[in-house]
């Protein structure tokens, strides 16, 4: 099953645009978008194959992980990772 997952990595300082773009482009293979311009946050909605809620969070946190990394961005910790299957997001967010 196909899972969106959104993560933010929580920091200290305000982002600039350009880092922004870095990591769009560094997520953007797994069909996933950036956001944090002008924030001391940043984050990405990535696109992943797993079969329960955990497991799309666990995998779409490493990516994103090494997507900041390949971004040159700061290793910050994750403050959020919220997952929802093609499923749900039909429904509402409710699964049925």
């Amino acid at each position: 099953m196909m899972w969106s997952v959104a993560i933010v990595a929580d920091g200290d300082r305000v982002l600039t645009r350009e880092e922004v773009v870095e990591l769009a482009d560094a997520v953007a293979s797994s069909g996933g978008i950036a956001s944090g311009i002008g924030t001391t946050s940043y984050g990405a909605q990535l696109l992943v194959a797993a079969d329960t809620g955990e497991e799309a969070v666990a995998l779409a946190s490493a990516e994103f992980l090494d997507a900041a990394a390949r971004a040159g961005l700061p290793s910050w910790p994750i403050a959020s990772a919220q997952a929802i299957s093609e499923e749900q997001d039909a429904w509402g967010g409710v699964e049925q």
